[in-house]
């Protein structure tokens, strides 16, 4: 493993939180572009984990479903349309497709849940491996006495990126971008402060020195 695979790896090990799984009131998906979040939230619900589905995001996805063909449908639908594939009932799934970022994701979803009479003590987030700390960061803000436990396909960093990404740099530009994101975003109130040990930090630093800003903020 060469320098930047290691500082690529360190990162990618901050950013999981190693939450153990519980039963709880609710699993949410935070909209993603990869199809495998929506496949593992179906599997966690079939599972017994929690009795509702809530799916949110608007980014597009082009995904062919089994039965029915998508052309640019928001994360949310295609992954209602997995998850009701894999056997989770209708009745069960909720969708919020108007969010455009991890914020909107709660604060849609919060409203979607309070206009039912649902106010979750605890929630399932699943997110992709490396957006599980900078998920809780921001629920943490919108949910602060809310018990959330964040999980995601259990992945190694190559697993990750060999199924979704065609350029295999294109993830370390993913995670340098994330981890800005929990270092800057605090100040701005959109998450809670998280310690980032010396390592990782440094880890960020050289990676932005050797190229991988394209996912950075300005």
């Amino acid at each position: 493993m060469n320098d930047i695979e290691k500082a690529a790896q360190t990162i990618w090990d901050y950013m999981l939180m190693h939450h153990e799984l519980k039963k709880a009131d609710l699993i949410m998906v935070c909209g993603s572009y990869d199809i495998r979040i929506g496949q593992y939230a179906a599997d966690l619900y079939l599972e017994g984990w929690a009795p509702i589905l809530l799916l949110s995001g608007s980014g597009s996805i082009h995904y062919q479903g089994k039965n029915t063909p998508f052309n640019n449908s928001t994360e949310a639908e295609v992954f209602a349309d997995i998850a009701h594939k894999a056997g989770v009932p209708k009745s069960a799934i909720l969708i919020e497709n108007q969010s455009q970022n991890t914020g909107q994701n709660y604060e849609f979803s919060l409203k979607l849940l309070a206009d039912r009479g649902v106010f979750p003590n605890t929630i399932i987030l699943v997110q992709k491996p490396y957006m599980e700390r900078r998920t809780y960061a921001t629920g943490k803000i919108w949910l602060p006495a809310t018990e959330l436990i964040l999980t995601s396909p259990k992945l190694s960093k190559q697993e990750y990126a060999d199924g979704i990404h065609s350029r295999p740099d294109r993830l370390i530009h993913m995670l340098v971008g994330d981890l800005q994101r929990i270092i800057e975003y605090p100040a701005l109130g959109y998450q809670i402060i998280q310690e980032v040990p010396e390592p990782v930090l440094e880890s960020y630093l050289y990676l932005r020195t050797k190229g991988y800003t394209n996912h950075c903020l300005e």
